[in-house]
């Protein structure tokens, strides 16, 4: 990793490259503290988990799943699920950290998303992209993803329980993040097989596991047909 200090046109560079996560994060934030406020979660522990995970799909699923009723063990298992994820992208970035201090790793590993991962992997691999200006991508949109969620928990008192489009914005959240993960036919498939599963699951199992199953059921289905694809080049 390039360890140069930073200069004006450093930051500029890194600030131009999080503004379009910035600018996307805010409305979700938004979405997910006005729902979050509806379900009875007040400022201060929305702001605490947003700190503390800061993964916009999981505390999606968290909300969701506490309006619901989910037991805890059920919630925690389904983001542990979510988030593994994170795994991956972090291995991908080890790569341009060499020799950095444990500290300085997780401060960055803390901010980590998708929206960031790509960003940064994309200037990683295009050269003339610094561990600093990494940093600074991630916890801009740290900041922006705080205060919105914040944000929306406080102004949230004051839309209506039942207000149209504000009990949509989980599905349309997750389908809009569905539909982007469609790059071929296999991907297609994996999301037909989840989406059977937790039918399935929910029908025939008592519980609400269902998510976890769904998504251990795809995931494992997915990778052997890749496999499988693989050896029939």
């Amino acid at each position: 990793m390039n360890h140069k200090p930073l200069v004006s046109s450093d930051v500029r560079g890194a600030v131009l490259a999080a503004w379009p996560i910035c600018l996307g994060y805010f409305p979700v934030g938004l979405a997910l503290g006005v729902l979050a406020g509806q379900a009875g979660i007040p400022w201060w522990a929305m702001s605490l988990m947003s700190i503390l995970v800061f993964a916009g799909s999981a505390q999606f699923i968290c909300v969701a799943m506490m309006t619901a009723g989910s037991s805890l063990v059920a919630i925690i298992g389904t983001t542990f699920i979510v988030n593994l994820r994170h795994v991956l992208m972090s291995s991908a970035l080890a790569v341009y950290f060499h020799g950095v201090r444990r500290s300085f790793l997780a401060l960055f590993s803390y901010g980590i998303t998708d929206e960031s991962f790509a960003v940064n992997m994309a200037r990683f691999r295009a050269g003339k992209w610094t561990g600093f200006q990494a940093l600074i991508v991630n916890h801009l949109a740290n900041c922006v993803w705080i205060s919105a969620t914040v944000s929306g928990v406080l102004a949230g008192q004051f839309v209506p329980a039942d207000a149209y489009g504000i009990d949509y914005a989980l599905i349309g959240m997750f389908i809009c993040l569905l539909v982007y993960q469609f790059h071929n036919r296999l991907h297609v498939i994996t999301a037909i097989i989840a989406a059977v599963s937790a039918v399935l699951w929910a029908k025939f199992i008592p519980g609400d596991s269902y998510i976890v199953g769904a998504a251990v059921c795809a995931a494992t289905c997915g990778y052997l047909l890749h496999n499988k694809c693989l050896k029939n080049r």
